[in-house]
């Protein structure tokens, strides 16, 4: 499918991608993406919008690579969309039974009309060559977009529960463990919901003050008629560039501290933690086996093992891990040999996604799963939906999940504590929305 590109320079680039994104909300259908200008490895753009389908596929997990492989294939253009951890079930015979009060469908991409990248101080639009007409318009109603009504009055209305009590959680914890004991996995990724009912947000409002105080590299905003993901997300997946496969995986959280002495030496401690380097090659050994069912002989190779990376409300230990495929092997293949990622289930990967489903009590449907895109050409970059804050308009529910890696060494307590740590950024904005 062609695509009319047409480029602009933008003084008040700042100021333009805060309009670029309030725009969109005029659209049933929108995916943001936003690397906030993170300096990492392997980014091709600071932002990219894409709105309104001419084509999109919507499924339950049943068949999903397949019908998403036909897709692709077809459309050979770009498309943007999700697919949910639930999705597993595809690869895996194993089933989603759990709780479930979001209704997000398993998997889902559009063929964006009207596409839009932010590149340094550059705005491309690419758009279908039926809507090519309009790109000078939208460039000025853009630029003169006037601020949104982001005012809520749900402050006081806001009541967050928790699905597992601290009690539960910590025999849960130790039914895990128990597990690890008994030689069935080496780590489980045991996840636990926070939610609130009969409660409406603002999700421009709450998107932008959870990506405010996080700016993270692989931030998304999700739209699709009454759902959304308010994603702040620190964590890549997947990416294809050509023939080369990046993952990143993410295992290891520290808090940042206010003294940049104390925080430089929280950071080191982290580097040097037995347990959470433990955790990582784990997960960098599930992710070297899942690479290496499509890579070429010899081309798997972690590029970097353990860094510590520092993001606004905590330290992240991050390794990165690469191959090289044939030319001819399908990136759906890629995808669907390394779903669910590692770093979200444990080791080995099917058995930990067995206990995993059996003690957790919702669903985790998107929470967990991905967001990203495809070129026309077949590349593609791909999130973990993680720090995240999903929003059911039409049923009222707002969820936010957290999970942490369980090892031999975890203590129940420490873990539970880690929980409320990365649940703290979305709690602080649903209840100090502004």
């Amino acid at each position: 499918m062609q695509r009319t590109i047409q480029a602009f320079s933008v003084d008040k680039i700042v100021n333009f991608k805060e309009n670029l994104l309030l725009w969109a909300q005029q659209f049933s259908t929108a995916i943001w993406l936003d690397s906030n200008n993170y300096q990492q490895q392997y980014t091709n753009f600071n932002c990219a919008l894409a709105v309104e389908e001419f084509t999109a596929i919507k499924t339950d997990y049943y068949n999903a690579f397949d019908k998403l492989e036909e897709y692709q294939q077809t459309t050979k253009d770009y498309i943007f969309g999700y697919i949910t951890y639930d999705v597993k079930n595809d690869v895996e015979k194993l089933s989603s039974n759990n709780f479930d009060g979001l209704h997000f469908p398993d998997l889902y991409f559009f063929q964006p009309q009207k596409l839009i990248f932010i590149k340094e101080n550059k705005v491309e639009f690419h758009y279908l060559k039926m809507v090519d007409d309009e790109i000078e318009k939208d460039f000025k109603e853009i630029q003169e977009q006037k601020p949104l009504d982001l005012q809520t009055d749900n402050k006081a209305s806001i009541k967050i529960k928790l699905r597992i009590h601290k009690d539960e959680y910590h025999k849960k914890v130790t039914k895990v463990l128990e597990h690890i004991k008994r030689g069935n996995i080496y780590e489980a990724n045991f996840c636990q919901e926070f939610y609130a009912e009969n409660s409406t947000i603002n999700p421009v409002c709450i998107y932008n003050h959870l990506n405010k105080i996080s700016e993270p590299p692989f931030a998304s905003f999700l739209k699709i008629e009454h759902q959304y993901a308010l994603c702040a997300s620190p964590e890549r997946y997947l990416k294809k560039e050509g023939q080369k496969i990046i993952s990143q995986p993410i295992k290891g959280t520290a808090k940042r501290l206010v003294s940049p002495i104390d925080d430089a030496k929280i950071a080191a401690d982290l580097a040097r933690d037995i347990k959470e380097r433990a955790e990582n090659v784990m997960i960098v050994d599930l992710v070297r086996n899942d690479l290496s069912k499509t890579a070429k002989k010899g081309t798997v190779k972690v590029e970097e093992l353990c860094k510590v990376y520092p993001f606004k409300q905590v330290h992240q230990m991050i390794s990165t891990v690469v191959s090289e495929i044939k030319e001819t092997t399908s990136p759906i293949t890629i995808l669907k040999d390394t779903f669910p990622m590692g770093s979200m289930t444990g080791a080995p990967k099917f058995s930990a996604m067995q206990i995993i489903e059996n003690l957790e009590e919702t669903k985790r449907g998107l929470y967990s799963g991905t967001i990203g895109y495809f070129t026309p050409n077949g590349d593609f970059d791909f999130n973990v939906v993680i720090r995240s804050i999903l929003y059911n308009e039409e049923k009222k529910y707002i969820s936010y999940s957290v999970g942490g890696a369980i090892t031999a060494k975890s203590i129940p307590e420490k873990e539970y504590e880690e929980c409320l740590l990365k649940a703290k950024a979305m709690k602080y904005v649903l209840l100090n929305a502004e």
